[in-house]
């Protein structure tokens, strides 16, 4: 039957701080019991610490400031791009000093303080508020001190579970937010809001917040959600969470659709029941960090597709971070579902939760400079994958308003996946977002991307530089332990890429890259000997777009211009004027703002709807955003300030061959001589649909003051964020008792291409 295609929602998504980087393996903080053999929980104790910032020699900064735990309010970022709260020393005279940096407080929640001054928060509280006294001592004179005072409040382990969700009329989902508190009495508290940073509006209701407290789990929250009776057309809602004095927000986004699908993220978490249906959570059973026999800390990703040999052999395909730990795993390790984040950081063989579903057979080298794909491979073991490859959520909707799961479509292409083109809408099956879709924003991408040796990103590995890869955009389209999912046509369930890598740009969107599916079974099959793959599949069908939106254009379109901009915009508005000719389609100009460069001033240039002009990508410098309409909507004053409807423009081949030959001309020498840009295709002009343009992914925090207009003569359009790398979130050790038990740290072994054409015996 049909697939529902539910529409982009409505609601404008305002800037949100950026994702860390790529999307891949996640480690997630539980409420569970904390370890008692790791840290012992102090009292709050004390009273108010006064701070003393000045003597006659020196004076520390700040000297009074609040911040959370997840650093929110911090006064800085490291090399890294990450939140700090760094400290200053400076002598009477204005000079710098020689200090030794302490930290105190009446608990065991002090954090750590560097020698250079920066701070670093604990990963949990036990009160609702502790009082840090940062002490800076003069090397050469011991006996001079100043201190300043840090209030410390709890922040959010982690966004709102679930994170996005989708509901119909008067559908309902229990919501939970987790405080990095263990004891303590604060509650957190849920708001319905238009925006992922309010406090009112939205639709629907929410019911009574219920909060567990102890000093031996964290402070969890949930509230019941219940969508409206009516949902005439498809939006967004959000569900805002805050919690005491802390500066820190969270919020879970509520697809509201008139069509009653619900679909909800934690199916995809979960145990699942033999034969398991992929697009789940799972991983390898060693993908841990251990400090000594511990557990520090655990990550995994998302078992995507299943494809099959030429003999018929079936096997899980995911990511090579994701099941070979980023090339430090051994051919025959164990693949679980769900993965370890998702059981309390508990190997198979060490308790119950996971069940062993492959054995590691081989993965694409990320070191090898002839690789071009993210990808491994496990064997299945006997009867624990459904066998036609179905994916949660692939399929048609039923009668209590979830989705079935379904395989592929494969009837097409014969099972080796088709070539992506741009502003086709795709659909992923993953972990942590569940059914998501979004839309294909650049072609051709060359980009690098940051790997690590350990689950917490302390241990660098590599950076891998990828040709000829997908982009992908739209609002929550993936998240951290999505990594590894299958990327298909929502028209055909045909398979296109191999999602395994992604982020937040600065306007708030989802960015996403994946390796191409066709070239992902290429490379396996290059890679062992010519053994010939495909995916294992269906005739072809459709997949439910569940699409929260691409807030691309609305974002740049609400970012206030600075007076530079403004003052390039009125001044190329009195030049525009000229340009002013309606016999030959253009019908007006004035000023407005760029989507392709957010926050550059664009001259607005009105051509005739029908027969739309040619139009220079700049003047005087000035970007120009091109806009078909009609004589009468402009002396109503009814034209359009910005193109929305992007992708219903075709770009002329011409265009499209002239930004193709350019990239590939650039590409290379554009990265190697500015390390601020990491990514580089070709895609479509926000300021001109009709264009084409170069799209070039910046780093956010090393954006060059001016970013060219155009290149060789074609559209330049910008995606500000933090470098693509395969993220997993860290945070303190706090699993159950059983996690204490010793646990030798598995150790990489080379990995031998052969062993794929000999497997080695499953024994689980």
């Amino acid at each position: 039957m049909p697939a529902t295609q539910i529409p982009a929602g409505k609601q404008l998504k305002a800037p949100r701080p950026a994702a860390l980087g790529a999307s891949a393996r996640t480690l997630q903080a539980v409420s569970v019991f904390l370890l008692s053999c790791v840290v012992a929980l102090a009292g709050c104790g004390g009273g108010t610490v006064a701070a003393k910032p000045a003597n006659d020699t020196f004076t520390i900064s700040p000297s009074i400031s609040s911040i959370d735990t997840n650093c929110t309010g911090c006064n800085a970022t490291n090399a890294h791009g990450v939140a700090m709260h760094r400290f200053t020393a400076t002598l009477t005279n204005g000079g710098s000093t020689a200090v030794t940096w302490s930290v105190s407080s009446n608990s065991a929640s002090a954090g750590t303080i560097s020698p250079a001054g920066q701070y670093t928060p604990p990963s949990y509280l036990t009160a609702d508020r502790e009082e840090v006294l940062v002490t800076a001592t003069l090397k050469s004179n011991p006996s001079i001190r100043a201190t300043a005072l840090l209030t410390l409040t709890p922040g959010f382990q982690q966004p709102l579970t679930p994170e996005n969700v989708a509901v119909g009329a008067n559908g309902a989902v229990t919501l939970t937010g987790r405080l990095a508190e263990a004891g303590g009495s604060n509650n957190i508290r849920f708001a319905l809001s238009n925006t992922p940073n309010g406090s009112t509006g939205g639709e629907g209701t929410l019911g009574a917040t219920r909060c567990s407290h102890s000093s031996h789990a964290f402070t969890s929250c949930t509230v019941t959600y219940v969508a409206p009776p009516v949902v005439p057309s498809t939006g967004v809602t959000y569900v805002v969470a805050t919690a005491g004095d802390s500066s820190s927000k969270t919020e879970a986004m509520v697809l509201l659709n008139p069509a009653g699908v619900a679909s909800n993220p934690a199916s995809h978490q979960s145990l699942m029941n033999s034969p398991m249906q992929l697009g789940s959570s799972g991983g390898n059973n060693n993908d841990f960090d251990a400090h000594g026999n511990i557990i520090a800390d655990c990550c995994s990703g998302t078992l995507g597709s299943l494809i099959q040999d030429a003999t018929g052999r079936q096997f899980l395909l995911s990511n090579n971070h994701v099941l070979a730990r980023s090339d430090h795993a051994t051919v025959g390790d164990a693949i679980v579902q769900p993965g370890l984040i998702d059981n309390n950081c508990t190997r198979s063989g060490d308790g119950p939760g996971t069940i062993p579903v492959g054995a590691l057979t081989g993965w694409l080298p990320l070191r090898s400079a002839a690789t071009n794909a993210d990808a491994a491979i496990a064997q299945v073991a006997s009867h624990t994958v459904d066998p036609t490859g179905s994916i949660l959520e692939f399929g048609s909707r039923q009668s209590d308003g979830s989705l079935a799961a379904a395989p592929p479509g494969t009837s097409s292409s014969g099972g080796k996946g088709q070539l992506p083109a741009l502003g086709m809408r795709v659909a992923k099956s993953g972990r942590t977002t569940g059914l998501t879709c979004g839309g294909v924003s650049a072609l051709d991408v060359d980009v690098s991307v940051d790997y690590y040796r350990d689950c917490a990103e302390t241990r660098p590995y590599l950076t891998k530089a990828f040709s000829n890869q997908i982009a992908l955009s739209g609002d929550r389209f993936s998240d951290a332990g999505d990594s590894g999912a299958l990327v298909v046509d929502t028209a055909n369930a045909e398979p296109v890429g191999l999602f395994f890598a992604g982020g937040t740009d600065a306007s708030g969107v989802g960015q996403a890259m994946a390796n191409p599916a066709n070239d992902v079974l290429s490379e396996l099959s290059a890679q062992f000997g010519g053994t010939s793959y495909t995916f294992v599949g269906t005739t072809d069908h459709a997949v439910s777009c569940l699409s929260y939106g691409d807030s691309t254009v609305a974002a740049a379109q609400a970012r206030a211009l600075s007076n530079i901009e403004i003052a390039h915009g009125q001044h190329v508005l009195i030049l525009g004027r000229t340009l002013m000719n309606p016999n030959a389609g253009i019908l007006g100009v004035a000023m407005g703002k760029s989507s392709d460069s957010p926050g550059e001033a664009a001259l607005i240039v009105y051509v005739d709807e029908n027969a739309p002009p040619p139009i220079p990508a700049t003047v005087d410098g000035v970007r120009t955003l091109v806009i078909p309409t009609n004589a009468r909507a402009i002396a109503s004053g009814s034209a359009a300030l910005t193109n929305l409807a992007v992708q219903n423009q075709a770009i002329p081949s011409a265009a499209f061959s002239q930004a193709v030959a350019v990239k590939r001309q650039i590409a290379h020498s554009l990265m190697q001589k500015n390390s601020a840009f990491f990514g580089v295709g070709f895609g479509q002009s926000l300021d001109n649909p009709r264009e084409a343009a170069l799209v070039i992914y910046v780093d956010r925090k090393h954006q060059p003051a001016r970013l060219p207009t155009t290149i060789s003569g074609v559209r330049t359009r910008y995606v500000v964020m933090d470098r693509f790398h395969v993220t997993r979130a860290y945070t303190a050790p706090f699993q159950s008792p059983r996690v204490c038990a010793p646990q030798p740290a598995a150790q990489p072994q080379p990995f031998d291409p052969s062993s794929i054409l000999a497997p080695r015996p499953l024994q689980f």
